[in-house]
């Protein structure tokens, strides 16, 4: 009967790979790839809302509604909000990862993150689509100049 001896495992192996989803990964590539795109759409939409036309003294009541009257800005904004706080919340999921020392603590600081964005989300978004500018049965003095007084 031939025993065998084995070697000593090294520290420096690498652990056998665990099936399914690498979250830590996607993770990393989805603040790779949002920044990316973020820096894109911050830079457009100050670009356009600061130096474009009258600047800072333009923006008003009517220059939000003229501009979340045209579906290409409300997708711009949306997209810049979305991304943006998926990326902050992506990069707060990180920081109580590495600092909540407590399971039951990293649970509910996650679950309070997952919330608050879950929220702020659907109510950005909710604005953006469902801005109207000129409502029905307002009175005129309260309307911007661009709508009718009808």
């Amino acid at each position: 009967m031939a025993t065998t001896i084995e070697a000593p495992r090294s520290p420096y192996s690498r652990a056998p790979r665990s099936r399914g989803v690498n979250w830590e990964k996607w993770g990393w590539m989805y603040m790779r790839a949002s920044g990316l795109v973020l820096v894109v759409l911050i830079f457009g939409h100050l670009i356009v809302n600061l130096v474009l036309g009258d600047g800072i003294k333009a923006i008003d009541f009517a220059f939000v509604g003229g501009k979340w009257s045209n579906p290409f800005w409300q997708v711009w904004d949306c997209l810049m909000l979305w991304l943006a706080m998926i990326h902050g919340a992506n990069g707060m999921r990180t920081l109580v990862n590495d600092y909540a020392s407590h399971r039951t603590t990293r649970g509910i600081l996650k679950g309070a993150l997952l919330f608050s964005v879950i929220v702020l989300i659907t109510l950005g978004t909710l604005v953006i689509f469902t801005f109207d500018p000129c409502p029905a049965g307002a009175p005129a003095d309260l309307l911007a100049s661009f709508c009718s007084a009808s």
